[in-house]
């Protein structure tokens, strides 16, 4: 279990009494750093002996056991198919980690979402579900998440130098494993446009067109829901994209570019265009709620993110994941189509630095960050969750159905890619006081004169305190 690159002991057969532990061990026992992170993992070294092979030893005093101590997990994956992906993924390190004891406070996405601040304040677990991209580093920057160098060097190999960045810090170090990703994209059913003779649009022009024929076919030609806030953020990036560029976005997104620009006034004014195609009562509906109505064929598309799989492979019918499929937003007549700018949010796993019991339980967290590098432990998830793509160069590809293959081969043509606006932008900006409130405003009367809106969203944002 040893690495290359880990300091041996050179000897020969000869063995050596390890103090205070009955336990003997050959001189040329290959103990790396990484091993010694595992063995914190498993909890004991008899545990890690144990896995490798060996047998048990026992102690003077009595014998020692195979359990690998304890550690915590504060997730947001509150929906049931990523919640079985990670209880899968957690099951199957229980049983590879000398039986580390893994607690999972599992958080409803939008509070838990809302409140991370506060969360991470307080008492939260050692290890937590989050994001790359500013908020992220935001976190990091503010002192409440634990820097990972350590278990970086260990398996950075098994990234790509784009997942890489995805996970530094301000200050350079790393701090967090990114373990999945997906494209936001329209979704639409194979069979319903088969059966319609409906033409995939790639112009804005003709996606109109398409959204009054499905409207006149009885269907509702956009599934959207924006009861839980965030959802309307992913029209706002992708209009904002395609109309005024990604360097205007991300200076948006940061501050560096102002909410009271015409530019964006502009991006309200196409997205007025769309909103007449939207489900009804949509500011009272979950995200879910939309899918289904898109599964159910009541609905003919959706721009959403591929974990809208999820309700397709929890739905009922077998069939309804194969017929399941989509294509890259319309292309705008700008000179920015050309970018194929989209987002696709990386999801991470971080150490919370002011948890309670991080001190003891380092060596299991640190562990389980490793396991969650591996391909094979991003695949168990994936199997649960397919919306999750996994990021790591092990994971075995073959194994994807035509719709992960397609979504992986739209994030590699795109010249540039965003993390999701409540990823790119501060938190306190994002939430449902602020950008949130906001777009449901908006939406409430998209044919308004923006100005006003506008401006407060402007002075919303002068108002926050420097970072």
């Amino acid at each position: 279990m040893g690495d290359s690159r880990g300091p041996k002991i050179a000897g020969s057969s000869e063995r050596i009494l390890i103090p205070g532990t009955g336990i003997e061990l050959p001189v040329d026992f290959d103990l790396s750093r990484r091993d010694m992170l595992k063995i914190a993992g498993y909890g004991s070294l008899a545990a890690f002996i144990a896995a490798c092979g060996g047998t048990t030893p026992t102690t003077t005093s009595g014998s020692v056991t195979a359990k690998g101590g304890s550690m915590s997990i504060g997730s947001y994956l509150s929906d049931a198919v990523p919640k079985k992906g990670l209880q899968d993924v957690v099951d199957a390190f229980t049983s590879a980690n000398g039986g580390t004891k893994v607690k999972v406070n599992t958080v409803d996405h939008g509070t838990f979402q809302n409140t991370i601040n506060n969360y991470l304040q307080a008492t939260p677990e050692d290890i937590f579900t989050w994001f790359s991209g500013h908020r992220m580093r935001f976190f990091a920057k503010k002192g409440l998440a634990q820097p990972i160098d350590d278990v970086w060097n260990d398996v950075k190999s098994n990234f790509t130098e784009g997942f890489a960045a995805s996970v530094k810090g301000d200050d350079g170090h790393v701090y967090a494993v990114p373990t999945s990703y997906y494209p936001w994209a329209i979704f639409y059913r194979k069979d319903v446009f088969t059966a319609r003779n409906y033409k995939i649009p790639t112009n804005w022009d003709d996606f109109i067109k398409l959204c009054q024929q499905m409207k006149k076919d009885n269907l509702i030609p956009m599934a959207f829901a924006d009861k839980d806030g965030w959802p309307a953020m992913g029209t706002f990036d992708i209009l904002n994209l395609r109309m005024n560029g990604y360097d205007f976005h991300v200076g948006l997104c940061g501050g560096q570019q102002k909410w009271t620009d015409p530019k964006v006034a502009n991006v309200f004014k196409k997205w007025a265009e769309l909103t007449p195609y939207y489900s009804p009562a949509f500011a009272g509906l979950t995200w879910q709620e939309a899918a289904q109505q898109l599964r159910q064929k009541k609905a003919g598309m959706y721009l959403l993110g591929l974990f809208v799989s999820e309700q397709f492979v929890s739905g009922g019918n077998a069939d309804d994941i194969n017929q399941l499929d989509f294509f890259p937003f319309p292309d705008l007549g700008t000179q920015y189509d050309s970018e194929k700018a989209l987002d696709a949010p990386i999801d991470v796993y971080m150490l919370a630095k002011k948890s309670p019991t991080l001190g003891t339980d380092s060596g299991q967290a640190k562990a389980f960050l490793e396991f969650m590098s591996k391909g094979s432990s991003q695949i168990t998830y994936w199997k649960a969750s397919p919306g999750a793509i996994p990021t790591a160069n092990d994971a075995d590809p073959s194994q994807y159905p035509a719709l992960t293959k397609k979504a992986a081969q739209i994030v590699s043509g795109a010249k540039r890619i965003t993390q999701f606006f409540d990823r790119d932008s501060r938190p306190d900006f994002s939430g449902p006081n602020a950008m949130q409130g906001f777009l449901l405003r908006y939406l409430s009367s998209p044919k308004q004169d923006t100005s006003s809106l506008q401006g407060q969203m402007q002075s919303f944002w002068d108002s926050l305190t420097p970072e």
